[in-house]
């Protein structure tokens, strides 16, 4: 399978983590603006995993080893 030019795929990643964030936008008004900004990168880092994995690249589909904590006021 060939890989998409650099310039493709930085836009395509942009584009998916907009659309991310708008269907994420909706728990901002329960007060997780923090969450739903540090869970964005998250999910796409997990993406990135999977689309290597189902290309055939033998890669770990995780995210960090210790949950993110809340930060407390």
């Amino acid at each position: 399978m060939e890989k998409i030019p650099e310039e493709q795929y930085k836009k395509a990643l942009g584009q998916f983590r907009l659309q991310l964030g708008g269907v994420m936008n909706c728990f901002r008004c329960y007060g997780m603006e923090q969450d739903v900004d540090g869970a964005i990168p998250e999910i796409v880092k997990l993406t990135e995993q999977f689309a290597m994995r189902v290309r055939g690249k033998d890669v770990p589909i995780m995210v960090r080893s210790k949950p993110r904590r809340r930060p407390t006021e």
